[in-house]
């Protein structure tokens, strides 16, 4: 347990971090998801669309440290492949 009050403090927002990094990984898998849903549908048009939505996504986890570099390239490569699939 934190005695003084800079590891006090420190302990809040680690807490306060955690649960914002929570939800936006979350937000992220959700958006993962929706690109993966909309590919099994079959729909060309509205998977090609949620892929576009979730790539900024994903970068900007990247960017914010959340999923590391080659975990967003392996998911943006795997949802680019499921897309690409649809059109061929």
């Amino acid at each position: 347990m934190a005695n003084n009050p800079g590891s006090k403090k420190r302990a809040r927002q680690t807490i306060k971090r955690k649960e914002q990094n929570a939800s936006l990984r979350s937000m992220v898998r959700t958006y993962v998801k929706k690109v993966v849903a909309t590919a099994q549908n079959g729909d060309y048009e509205a998977a090609q669309a949620a892929y576009l939505a979730a790539v900024p996504k994903i970068d900007t986890m990247v960017g914010k440290g959340i999923i590391k570099k080659n975990k967003a390239a392996r998911w943006k490569s795997r949802l680019n492949a499921k897309v690409k699939e649809l059109k061929a």
